[in-house]
């Protein structure tokens, strides 16, 4: 339903203005890659006005779109980086409360849970080290 809605409003429209302007703009020009003789027909092509402004559009589009592609390399490898941490910790997790459900059957002490109260909090911080928090948002 959005999707419709999106398609009226602005697809439709933008569709509207291309067509008005390729008519407009319909008459050719001369596009030369000489920069010497730009009469010189060797290099050069003769196209529609709205040809060659669309397609200078799209490929701007085109390379813009690779510049921020590689410009948000270092957030993409710090994503891998924190989700190879998350998935390690996740698998040490499961490993340890297998073992802690294992020493539990088999008749071995096991350590209390704490309430919410009691529990520390110990935040790493890469310039300081461990922030020790005694209640949740509370720093000492």
């Amino acid at each position: 339903m959005i999707r419709k809605i999106l398609n009226v409003l602005v697809v439709f429209p933008l569709a509207i203005v291309f067509i008005v302007f390729a008519v407009a703009n319909r008459h050719s020009v001369m596009l030369s890659f000489d920069p010497f003789d730009s009469a010189d027909t060797a290099l050069g092509f003769s196209l529609p006005l709205f040809v060659v402004i669309i397609a200078t559009a799209m490929f701007g589009v085109a390379v813009g779109g690779v510049a921020t592609w590689f410009g948000q390399y270092k957030w993409r490898r710090a994503a891998r980086r924190n989700e190879d941490e998350a998935r390690s910790a996740r698998a040490q997790l499961a490993d340890l409360r297998g073992r802690s459900q294992s020493a539990g059957q088999f008749g071995e002490p096991q350590v209390p849970a704490l309430r919410r109260d009691d529990r520390q909090l110990a935040v790493q911080s890469p310039r300081y080290g461990a922030i020790v928090q005694d209640k949740p948002g509370a720093t000492l």
